[in-house]
Order: C-alpha cells, then structure tokens, then sequence
C-alpha cells in the first residue's frame, strides 16, 4: 500500500503544560486517537498507521510525562484516571464527538476505561495485546504494596532533584532493549526518536523519572465490576492478542483464566460487536510486524457500525 506522510504535529494545552500528538490523514476523515504503552510515545504507530485506510484520521498522542507531553507538576501523581482524564481533554480540544480507539497495551487499558465511562462517545475500540480492564485476580495480595511503593518512589525522585541522566546513544539503545525484549533494534531506535533529546554530551530520557512500573498506577478491577463496566459500552471492540505477547509469556494459570473470563465475557454482553484475533508475533507485533495486523484492523474501522442495545 502507499505510504502515508505524517502530517503534522500537534501540540494542545492543558493546564501542566501541553500534550503533544502526531496527526496523519485528511482533518475530514473518520477520528482515531491512538494511545501508547507505558514508557512508549506516540513512534509506536509510525510503521502501523501508512497501513491503513488513507480516509481516516489519525492522532497518535504522547500520556503526559511521555515523549514529547509535558510532565505533571510536582505532588500531581500519574494515576490510571488521570490518563483517561488527558484523553477527554484531547477530545475535547479536537472538538471530536464521537470517534474510534486503537489502544496498545496501556494505551488500551486507558482507552476500554474511557468507553465505558463515555459510552456515547466511542464507536469502536481496537485492543492491541491488552485487555480494557486488569483484573484484581492475580495482584489483589500485592496491591498495598504497589501503592505504598508509588507513593514513596515519587517522593524520592522529587526530593532528589537529581539532573537526568546523560548516555550515548548506543547505551540508550541498549538500556531499552535490555530493558523490552519485545521490542527490536530498529523499533527501539525509533521509540528512542520521541523518547530522548540530543544534549552536548549525548541523549537524555524524556519521560517524567517519577513514572517507572504500570503497577504503580494501574486500577485493578474485579470480575464483577468489569463485567459491569463492559455493559457499559457501546463500541464495537476487536481484540487483537499476540502469541507471544503480554498473555502468551504469563503462563501462570491464573492469567490464562483471566484471559478466558476477559474473552468470554466480551462475547456474551458486546455478541456480535465483539471480535477477537490471534496472530503471531510478540507484545510489539504492531511495530515490529505491522502488516500482521493492519488488514484486521483496517477491516474493522471499515466496518458498518451495529448499533448497541438500548
């Protein structure tokens, strides 16, 4: 297929700075807000979105305290609603009413809890090796301790006030690869374009050092509570599960049911407006291996819309 230029950046205020974003498509096309993983940036898309439909509208945004989005001010903590909260923000400044999701791993959990709690605003949500929710199943005994830990981190890190770190590239290249077996040479370097600028000496990270692991600002849900969100939704949802991704290395027994209570109760509230997918490759296959997944993905946002019960 031909490739689609981006067609511009995009930067849009909010009241900690500014969150910025990557457009590519006609302003007249369909909206699709694609959000990142954790500790990734708006790069995440770049080999995904040439591969699908020219028509549509894309905007790839950077979670504040990402790529190139400011960081929260000091004592404001990066809790999983206030994600979802920069999302109706963003909406908002693009004057979007209605519009579709592509969310990777984090980016999906914000994006299924933005569905549910906007229902009306959302027509389909496409779920890359994520789920909309996590499940409490599996973490409910460490969940005092994650968030004691977030507390104190984000104290230490502001108490610190130490410069960020200055590395070569190379070491920054090999740092994240060390760090995200998932993710390629290649795609780590392109990451790192959004995720680091160029200093006298070498490259700093972008990202907010306060943010370091998901759990820390994670909500956990019960089975019964996301059953009660997903009845919440109106989207049209396809979800898109790697078989070497996120759930196929978590071979605990506990999180092949997780998944299998996630799947089938998609199935048994959304029916026909549910889709689910295997394809092969790894937590990353959307930017290692986009073309896995782009004609799945393309067919969906192409899709008639079934509306949702009353």
């Amino acid at each position: 297929m031909r490739a689609m230029g981006l067609m511009s950046e995009l930067k849009l205020a909010v009241p900690w700075g500014h969150i910025a974003a990557k457009i590519w498509g006609p302003q007249q096309g369909s909206p699709v807000l694609c959000l990142h993983g954790w500790l990734d940036n708006a790069n995440s898309f770049d080999r995904l979105i040439p591969l699908l439909p020219k028509d549509f509208h894309y905007v790839a945004m950077d979670f504040g305290g990402h790529g190139l989005s400011s960081h929260y001010g000091p004592g404001f903590p990066y809790y999983h609603q206030n994600f979802v909260s920069e999302v109706r923000r963003v909406v908002a400044a693009l004057k979007w009413n209605r519009f579709s999701f592509l969310g990777h791993s984090f980016g999906g959990l914000v994006g299924g809890m933005f569905s549910c709690i906007f229902p009306e605003m959302v027509d389909k949500l496409v779920l890359l090796d994520t789920s909309p929710f996590t499940l409490d199943t599996n973490e409910i005994e460490n969940m005092p301790s994650y968030k004691r830990k977030a507390i104190e981190h984000t104290l230490q890190v502001e108490a610190s006030n130490k410069p960020s770190k200055v590395v070569s590239p190379e070491e920054m290249l090999q740092g994240l690869l060390k760090n995200n077996s998932h993710v390629g040479e290649e795609c780590g370097a392109l990451l790192l374009q959004r995720g680091t600028t160029q200093v006298a000496t070498g490259l700093v990270m972008n990202r907010d050092r306060r943010i370091s692991w998901p759990e820390h600002s994670l909500d956990f849900i019960s089975r019964e509570l996301f059953v009660h969100f997903i009845r919440k939704l109106q989207a049209r949802v396809l979800l898109i599960k790697a078989t070497q991704g996120f759930y196929g290395v978590r071979e605990s027994h506990t999180d092949r049911e997780d998944l299998r209570f996630v799947r089938s109760t998609l199935k048994s509230v959304l029916r026909e407006r549910f889709q689910y997918m295997e394809v092969p490759g790894n937590h990353y296959v959307h930017l290692n291996q986009p073309q896995l997944v782009a004609g799945v993905i393309s067919a969906f946002l192409q899709s008639k819309e079934t509306p949702a019960p009353p």
